[in-house]
C-alpha cells in the first residue's frame, strides 16, 4: 500500500511583501482582488482572515476606524457586508465599491478593529430592505456600463456613469428594463445571505468592554 502525502497547510505570513502589505484591521497579508476601476481610489486588496477590503494604499488601523466612524448612527454601524452573498456574487460590479471609499467592512473586521479601542460587537441585525436594495443594483452593475445607475436616480448615492453618453443611455434603459428581473432574483438571493449570515447590509451595535 503506498504512503499517503502529508498535506502542508501554507500560512497567509508566507505571502507578507511589498505587493501584499498587512490588514489594517487583523496584521495579516492583503490580496489582490479588483483591479483600478474608474471612480475607484485604486485596485482592490482583500484579507483571506478578516475580510477587510482595502481600496488603494493601506494605511492603518486609525484611518480604518475614522471611515468605520463615519458609518456610525448611535453606538451602532452599518456596513455594506464585504462577506456578503451579493459581493461574492457581483465581485467587481458589488454595489458596495462606492467613489471615494478605502475601507469594505466585513463584521469580523469590525471587530478586530474595534477591539482596539476596548470595544467589543454586542449585536449584529440583518438590514433586509438596505440589503436587498444592494444586491438588486448588483445584480443590475453585471448588465450596466456604469455602476449603481439604478440607486443613484433612486436613493441620490454617488453612481458612476459610464463614459459614453450612448453607454448612459444602454444603462437608464436596461435599468428600467431589466429592474423587476433583477428583483425577483434578488430577493432569494438576499433571503439566503440574511438567513445564513451573509447579509448585504449588516448593522452592528458596538459596547465597550
Amino acid at each position: 500500500m503506498s504512503e499517503v502525502e502529508p498535506t502542508h497547510v501554507v500560512p497567509l505570513e508566507a505571502g507578507a511583501g511589498p505587493e501584499n502589505p498587512p490588514c489594517p484591521a487583523c496584521g495579516e497579508p492583503l490580496f489582490g482582488w479588483v483591479g483600478a476601476k474608474p471612480g475607484l481610489a485604486g485596485p482592490v486588496r482583500r484579507c483571506e482572515s478578516c475580510g477587510l477590503g482595502v481600496l488603494g494604499e493601506p494605511a492603518g488601523a486609525e484611518e480604518a476606524l475614522r471611515d468605520l466612524d463615519r458609518l456610525r448612527e448611535g453606538e451602532a454601524v452599518q456596513i455594506e457586508n464585504r462577506a456578503g452573498f451579493a459581493c461574492s456574487l457581483g465581485g467587481a460590479g458589488w454595489s458596495g465599491l462606492h467613489p471615494g471609499t478605502r475601507h469594505l467592512f466585513t463584521v469580523e473586521s469590525v471587530r478586530r478593529l474595534v477591539a482596539r479601542r476596548d470595544q467589543v460587537v454586542k449585536q449584529r441585525r440583518w438590514v433586509p430592505g438596505a440589503g436587498l436594495a444592494a444586491t438588486w443594483q448588483t445584480l443590475l452593475n453585471s448588465v450596466t456600463f456604469g455602476r449603481n445607475v439604478a440607486l443613484g436616480a433612486v436613493r441620490g448615492q454617488p453612481p458612476v456613469p459610464a463614459e459614453q453618453p450612448w453607454q448612459r443611455r444602454i444603462d437608464a434603459l436596461a435599468s428600467i428594463v431589466l429592474a423587476i428581473p433583477a428583483l425577483l432574483v434578488a430577493i432569494p438571493v438576499e433571503l439566503a445571505g440574511g438567513l445564513s449570515g451573509h447579509g448585504a447590509v449588516i448593522r452592528i451595535q458596538l459596547e465597550l468592554f
